[in-house]
């Protein structure tokens, strides 16, 4: 069963959308693993349910809708059941069910012209509305008078469902995704470092004949905006799905790209509006036939195009990775708040934009190496608990490149101090752009002080990009020298939490190896990393050198 968001003509982005930030598309009957502080006592009349009664699966009492019009109450029935003998109550009003046999998941309402684009579920009508209070009330299911199921909840959250989990309520945003963890594997993937290989990103999508979709935050990059309308132009299905509210706004150059793409037949959507899904859709990904692109980046020229920051991408042909990824494009772009391009620029005004064209040497080239397996996580639907879980398993270091974190006590800063209070040698390397520089001091500073006061072997510092890039992009991890996290995703609660993210896991000593070599050259500053010691031992020898050769100059 899916419930979708109707979008207004509204593109806006309001507080209210932010707290509705990880509404999504699949079944409803998928459930989250938060769960708030709803309790559902199923307390049926003595004996229990039978294996065929009834049964109240979830409940939307608080509808983002006037006069909460829109209310409804999900039934399970195992079995064809006659529903004229049902009654539904909150203890104040009794809505008799409808003289109909049903069998399977049903939606009751007193509202199914409001309902009934809501779900793929049969919808029926009742005569009479029991209101469900938003604070919390006790919901009835009778039968020929007898209570054969109750549910109890307190404290609805605007716009989501309470869904029974055993003794519990837990409240999904309306249309919610809860994707599982999907492995690929094993196999070989083409790794890539921006700046130094700009062409890697693009080159997959050059090769597309029967699809293309690609998924960012935004998209201004010409040569990325060639190669979808050159595939749209050899018959492929390009599609593409970006963020409606980006931070600082849509740039006057990334408006013209997207102009230019529907006006070759491109689709292009934006996830916005008020009732959008996400606080951001912040994936970059593509799908590009049976190739898939996963990366740090932007398509635009200060990511993929290779004119400013340090980034991590990968490439793979892992079906089931592939798979995963044009099932969330789907999801995510087949959803009533990814607004047409045409009706979300009506109107709207345009940022000048600052132009992105410095080179930068290029040191890391692209590189096919083996992998064990990959993982692919989204967020919020699995990637903080698995990435928690990656952290806790390391044994031996944990190299982590952000441009920055999220807060001291949120559930990825406090798995790296576990990490490094059991032994764990941990690094963290954070960007020192402008904008962000102040704030990562800071956390530096912290995290410092906390490894002296405890002496845990944990250090981090902020990057020093040695003229390689402009700034720290990537947001990613090597652990223990055989895996590798890399993705869209920022290391903070909000972002894992309300945010569409995707990330990789990649298994393998090659790729650990790749990306350690470009981590242990930014943690260095693009220096040879020589331990002290033998620096200055260096150094001193160099000394040394240089005095003879000034003393045999001299006697000549």
């Amino acid at each position: 069963m899916r419930f979708p968001v109707d979008v207004s003509d509204s593109t806006a982005r309001t507080p209210l959308a932010q707290r509705l930030a990880s509404l999504a598309l699949v079944s409803l009957v998928l459930v989250s693993s938060v769960t708030a502080g709803g309790i559902a006592v199923g307390t049926p009349t003595a004996g229990g349910p039978s294996t065929t009664t009834p049964t109240i699966h979830a409940v939307y009492p608080d509808p983002v809708a006037g006069g909460d019009r829109g209310e409804f109450v999900v039934l399970d029935v195992p079995a064809a059941t006659d529903l004229g003998a049902y009654t539904l109550t909150d203890g104040h009003t009794t809505a008799p069910l409808p003289d109909r046999v049903v069998r399977g998941r049903i939606v009751l309402t007193a509202h199914p012209d409001r309902v009934q684009n809501l779900t793929d579920e049969s919808v029926y009508g009742l005569d009479s509305a029991v209101a469900l209070a938003n604070g919390g009330d006790t919901l009835r299911l009778r039968h020929n008078g007898s209570v054969v199921d109750r549910l109890r909840y307190r404290d609805a959250d605007e716009g989501a469902v309470g869904v029974v989990h055993g003794s519990t309520v837990r409240w999904r945003p309306l249309g919610a995704t809860d994707r599982p963890v999907v492995t690929g594997g094993p196999g070989s993937v083409r790794v890539f470092t921006l700046p130094d290989a700009p062409s890697a990103p693009v080159e997959p999508l050059g090769d597309a004949d029967e699809r293309l979709y690609l998924a960012g935050y935004t998209l201004s990059s010409t040569r990325v905006a060639d190669a979808l309308v050159a595939a749209h132009r050899r018959g492929a299905d390009v599609r593409v799905l970006l963020e409606g509210s980006p931070v600082g706004g849509r740039t006057r150059a990334e408006a013209q790209t997207l102009d230019r793409l529907v006006s070759a037949g491109v689709s292009v959507r934006l996830v916005a509006g008020p009732h959008a899904r996400y606080t951001y859709h912040h994936a970059k990904y593509a799908v590009a036939d049976e190739r898939a692109v996963a990366l740090t980046e932007n398509w635009k020229p200060a990511g993929t195009g290779g004119n400013s920051s340090r980034g991590w991408g990968v490439t793979t042909r892992q079906s089931r990775v592939v798979a995963g990824l044009a099932a969330t494009f789907r999801a995510d772009a087949g959803w009533r708040d990814a607004v047409p391009w045409s009706q979300y620029r009506r109107g709207r005004q345009f940022e000048r934009g600052e132009p992105a064209d410095a080179t930068y040497p290029s040191r890391f080239e692209a590189r096919s190496v083996a992998v064990d397996r990959t993982d692919l996580l989204v967020t919020p639907d699995n990637a903080q608990r698995a990435l928690v879980d990656e952290l806790d398993g390391a044994d031996d270091s944990i190299a982590v490149v952000q441009p920055t974190i999220g807060g001291w006590n949120e559930p990825l800063l406090r798995a790296l101090r576990r990490a490094a209070d059991r032994g764990v040698e941990v690094r963290l390397l954070l960007s020192s752009a402008w904008y962000v520089r102040e704030e990562n001091r800071r956390t530096v500073e912290r995290f410092e002080a906390w490894a002296d006061r405890t002496g845990a072997p944990l250090s981090a510092k902020l990057a020093d990009s040695g003229g390689r890039f402009a700034k720290i992009h990537a947001k990613g991890a090597v652990l223990d020298g055989d895996r590798v996290v890399l993705g869209s995703l920022n290391w903070n609660e909000q972002a894992a939490t309300t945010n569409r993210e995707v990330v990789l896991v990649l298994h393998g000593t090659e790729v650990a190896a790749y990306f350690g070599r470009v981590f242990e050259a930014d943690w260095s500053g693009g220096r040879p990393a020589v331990p002290a010691g033998l620096l200055g031992a260096v150094l001193g020898v160099l000394v040394v050198g240089a005095l003879a050769a000034r003393r045999v100059r001299f006697t000549r």
